[in-house]
């Protein structure tokens, strides 16, 4: 039977230790609102990098606690402290090693019991501990009611219930916070036991071990985790006993193989104690929101539906919302920077006014022109996934995904690559079976990204008027279908039609928060700008350099020279040899494509670049280059995280091939086919 282990009180933080600041860390597990927390602390004033040697994102932050200055870490979601993946190792050395002052775990009213896991974890760590009991109001329209001053008693922490997305009892949680860091409140944790029989096991690998052990790593910790068969602790150890102690916890941890179970079995028995405890479910066949909810959104046609009616809403404020935008930022803004500087330079030399004017402005220009489109793009897919519906999208593709060999949890980071194929193919991770995350990695990147799909907001409208909507649509549908044509056939060649199991988790619905949504469309716009102002900068002077070397005349020129011999290729397209060598240029980012047609053509006040683009080329050759787009090889970015996750420069030539084979094959069949209805 499972006992309440209370620990000594725990001594007060030295918080002037580090330099005269607290350091919080925020665990949590995923879905519990750990970021929207973070984001209402911090504002504008954090920091998004990656950990040190690892490509799951860091996120650091501060804020003033009643005139103290506080550094807070958003730690990585993880389910558990045991290393089952990068983001829970992440999380636990974190803490036993750079020990934070306070660590505020943030758990659902509305999933309790699963969010305790984690808790169960961390009472056991001996870091000052206080709960943040989020969604409230979620559990509340779910029936769900929850005594937080029993679970505080019953768990030896304070525990403080919230509404993070409301900003509803943070300002208790802080007050608490400052209390414990401050020593007015000291909390006396009580996590959960093992079985008695499994204690003296415990106690003797305690035993054997604690001499060896390096200062972070408290040795009951060290211990209950080679009982749970931690990978990463057993290797440890290994490597840190001498070789006849480390024979002797082997020999103990032989004998206790099924211990992993004991200590399993014990959390969730003091979980159930704290759950009858402190929460009052709803009553039987009362229905919940969400599962009304789901009764649509989860349907396998209703849902199919619902997922292809949002796609196509976001589409349509596109073309409604930033198509317009767009256009007056290329005339009004573009077209008149390029009329002031070329005013501004008459009197300087021809080469430097064409830098200027047609390479800095024209071709950078061009691509900022781009921001309203990825603006709608990041804050529609931002919702999607705050509110809860990304785990539906993924659950009514599972049958599709099973086209390929592969389960709807696939469809998590394909559909993250809507957004951008990077995060995209780093997503795969959360895929089990290696067969089935290396094939999502090979098929991720056409998934059309909002760089692409920029591309084709900025011509679309330009060559189809009205249409561009279906014309858009039909694009990433006809994307979509190479996406499942090629999965199915490279499982059936690489991996002889293999299946993987789907288990997922659906997070209940909730309303979705403006300040979080807004905040990650301002990073992500701001990273987008600070990419147009550094690697595609470089590119467009690179471009309009080469198209104005050796001497000045764009049809002699280096670029032209080349464009020319690879003509014959591009003409199979409908390319001339400006397309051409667009496309190519796309490879560093997405984005050049319009960067160097801005520079080949040039923009002026009177004629934007779209008006020279349909006075160029006919609807065939442009609905051609936006297909051959779609499918193009993935930008550099994305190549090198395909080498990173694949681990192996032959997956990444797979990919390859297999993309320049595509869009070969589709823009020269769409091209003839629309040439053959009379576009």
């Amino acid at each position: 039977m499972t006992k309440f282990h209370e620990l000594p009180p725990l001594a007060p933080p030295q918080v002037g230790s580090k330099g005269g600041s607290a350091l919080i860390a925020l665990a949590g597990q995923p879905n519990m609102g750990k970021s929207t927390l973070f984001n209402l602390l911090t504002g504008l004033n954090q920091h998004v990098g990656n950990w040190p040697g690892k490509t799951v994102e860091r996120r650091e932050g501060r804020f003033d606690l009643k005139g103290r200055l506080v550094r807070i870490v958003d730690l990585p979601g993880a389910y558990s402290l045991t290393a089952n993946s990068p983001e829970e190792i992440i999380a636990r050395e974190f803490i036993l090693l750079e020990k934070p002052d306070l660590v505020i775990a943030v758990v659902s009213a509305a999933h309790l019991e699963r969010s305790l896991y984690l808790v169960a974890e961390l009472l056991a760590l001996g870091t000052p501990l206080v709960i943040g009991l989020n969604m409230m109001d979620v559990a509340e329209r779910e029936g769900i009611r929850i005594e937080p001053h029993v679970l505080e008693a019953a768990l030896g922490v304070p525990v403080v219930p919230m509404v993070a997305a409301k900003a509803w009892g943070v300002r208790d949680l802080l007050d608490v916070v400052e209390e414990v860091l401050a020593g007015k409140r000291i909390p006396t944790p009580r996590p959960p036991e093992i079985r008695p029989d499994h204690a003296r096991v415990l106690s003797e690998i305690q035993t054997l071990i604690s001499s060896y052990l390096a200062h972070p790593y408290p040795a009951d910790w060290v211990a209950l985790k080679l009982l749970e068969g931690d990978s990463e602790v057993t290797h440890m150890i290994r490597e840190t006993l001498p070789a006849e102690k480390w024979e002797r916890v082997h020999e103990i941890l032989r004998a206790h193989d099924d211990a992993f179970l004991a200590v399993a079995s014990g959390r969730y028995e003091w979980i159930g104690r704290m759950v009858r405890a402190a929460i009052t479910r709803p009553r039987v066949g009362q229905i919940g929101l969400t599962e009304r909810l789901d009764r649509w959104a989860a349907h396998p046609l209703w849902g199919l539906l619902l997922l292809a009616g949002i796609l196509g809403l976001v589409f349509w404020l596109t073309f409604t919302v930033g198509t317009p935008l767009q256009d007056w930022l290329e005339r009004a803004v573009v077209g008149m920077l390029a009329g002031w500087a070329s005013e501004a330079l008459a009197g300087a030399p021809f080469w430097i006014q064409g830098l200027i004017v047609d390479g800095l402005i024209g071709g950078v220009g061009s691509v900022l022109t781009f921001l309203p489109v990825l603006v709608i793009f990041f804050a529609a897919f931002a919702l999607l996934e705050d509110v809860g519906y990304m785990a539906r999208a993924a659950y009514v593709m599972d049958n599709l995904m099973h086209l390929m060999g592969l389960h709807g949890k696939s469809f998590l980071p394909l559909f993250l690559g809507f957004g951008c194929n990077v995060p995209a193919v780093m997503g795969t991770r959360v895929i089990d079976s290696w067969p089935a995350r290396l094939l999502t990695i090979l098929i991720a990147p056409l998934v059309p990204c909002t760089a692409r799909m920029a591309v084709v907001a900025f011509i679309a409208p330009a060559f189809f008027g009205t249409n561009a909507v279906w014309v858009t649509w039909g694009l990433v549908l006809f994307s979509l279908l190479a996406l499942v044509l090629s999965g199915t056939l490279l499982n059936r060649l690489l991996f002889k039609g293999q299946r993987s199991a789907f288990i997922m988790e659906m997070p209940l619905y909730h309303l979705p928060n403006l300040r979080t949504i807004g905040l990650l469309v301002w990073q992500r716009s701001l990273a987008f700008v600070k990419k147009a102002g550094t690697a595609i900068l470089l590119m467009a002077v690179l471009v309009w350099l080469l198209s104005y070397l050796p001497n000045g005349d764009l049809n002699t020129s280096y670029l032209a020279r080349f464009g020319h011999l690879i003509g014959p290729l591009g003409r199979w397209m409908g390319f001339d040899w400006r397309l051409t060598v667009a496309l190519l240029t796309s490879f560093p980012a997405k984005e050049n494509a319009i960067a160097t047609l801005g520079i080949l053509f040039g923009v002026s006040p009177e004629a934007g670049l779209t008006d020279l683009l349909t006075a160029a080329y006919s609807p065939a050759a442009a609905l051609s280059f936006l297909t051959v787009t779609m499918l193009f090889i993935p930008c550099l970015a994305t190549v090198a995280v395909i080498k990173q996750e694949a681990g192996s420069w032959r997956w990444v030539a797979v990919s390859l091939a297999l993309f320049l084979v595509l869009s070969f094959l589709g823009g020269a069949a769409v091209y003839h086919l629309a040439r053959w209805v009379g576009m």
